[in-house]
């Protein structure tokens, strides 16, 4: 398959890139930050990004949703990367989303998928319960309890958990932390007794939540797949999350490049634009190389989870590990080449290095994949 977007999903593209770089520039994420928004996102905005049918991008039709792949996800990811919105997007319509229409039953996609096409439920994956990403290291105990299930345990790094109307907690029922077998995913309502939800925001101003679970009671009902079974359907989820991650830091990495070779071509030292001096001219085509070389792996790892996704974990691994360390390239250079206003909180180019380093840890970071990819390769 070339590795080039369609007519229709460069229209797709197109659409997102005019409505969040009009409703949602830099300066709304500081506006944000700055006013201590409670919510973190603007939930007007968010309803006009349900309107134009981007919440519902990965729901299927039956249910409200546009039935598109995960091409198109990364299409809309990529341009929120590039303005840095703050929305939902991620852990609603991309995360909650594919687990419900992956792994859920007909009654569970009957009663959350439309809401999540309509943008009217906002949904969270609650899965990381340490520093670092380890989705097998899950030791979140569950007990049965009559027909149901007790849950006790912590949940950290949760995407925009403190707006969530639905939770998507995996848990270990069998087996012990480390093994795939014995995990199950559950869905939760966050106003249930025993949860206690701490908003934290994150360096990059974005949202995320500390979530507490004290003996907290769900029914049979509430179990996302088959019990024991739920690691190889949240290893699925957790490559589409990591495949629209990656579109996001591509977007991060384009903007900043965009940003810092206008800079070049007006900062003038010496008589003449810095941007004539060779060795910066050497340095900002090196980054530009390592972009294009990194758009071509994420689109490819994309294409591979529409078509083949059984055997898309390897082009998943090579994207997000390669896009975390192109985009760390490309503030690092945008940084150093702004001079001393690149550290600036007045200069944007900040947020942008900020929102770097969170989406290289978000579902694993370089080294995380690269060990993952070792490992499917059997070394």
């Amino acid at each position: 398959m070339a590795l080039v977007l369609t007519e229709e999903q460069s229209m797709l593209r197109d659409s997102a890139r005019g409505l969040i770089s009009d409703k949602a520039p830099v300066s709304h994420l500081r506006q944000l930050r700055d006013a201590k928004d409670a919510t973190g996102f603007s939930r007007e905005l968010w309803k006009t990004f349900a309107e134009m049918g981007f919440s519902g991008l990965l729901v299927p039709e039956e249910f409200g949703g546009s039935d598109l792949g995960c091409v198109e996800a990364g299409v809309v990811m990529e341009e929120i990367g590039r303005n840095l919105m703050p929305s939902p997007f991620l852990s609603t319509s991309v995360l909650a989303a594919s687990a419900l229409s992956r792994g859920g039953s007909a009654a569970q996609k009957s009663e959350h998928l439309p809401g999540i096409a309509d943008g009217s439920l906002l949904a969270s994956l609650a899965i990381d319960e340490g520093t670092k990403h380890r989705p097998l290291m899950t030791r979140m105990q569950v007990v049965r309890s009559g027909n149901g299930f007790r849950l006790a345990g912590d949940k950290a790094f949760v995407i925009d958990g403190h707006t969530a109307g639905l939770l998507i907690v995996a848990a270990r029922t069998a087996g012990a932390a480390g093994e795939r077998d014995g995990l199950t995913l559950f869905l939760v309502d966050p106003k249930a007794k025993g949860i206690d939800v701490e908003r934290t925001a994150m360096v990059d101003s974005h949202n995320a939540a500390r979530i507490k679970f004290d003996n907290v009671e769900v029914n049979a009902d509430s179990v996302l797949g088959d019990v024991d079974q739920g690691g190889v359907l949240l290893e699925g989820v957790l490559n589409i999350g990591r495949g629209a991650v990656a579109s996001e830091m591509v977007g991060v990495a384009e903007e900043v490049f965009g940003r810092t070779v206008n800079y070049l071509r007006e900062r003038r030292q010496f008589g003449k634009a810095i941007g004539e001096f060779q060795a910066l001219q050497h340095r900002a085509a090196q980054l530009y190389i390592e972009i294009e070389i990194t758009r071509a792996t994420v689109l490819k790892a994309l294409q591979t989870l529409d078509a083949n996704f059984e055997h898309a974990a390897a082009a998943v691994a090579v994207a997000k590990a390669r896009a975390g360390s192109t985009a760390t390239l490309a503030v690092q250079e945008g940084v150093q080449m702004h001079g001393g206003m690149g550290m600036t909180d007045q200069f944007d180019i900040g947020f942008f290095m900020k929102r770097a380093r969170v989406c290289q840890e978000m579902f694993g970071d370089s080294n995380f994949h690269a060990d993952q990819l070792a490992r499917m390769k059997g070394y």
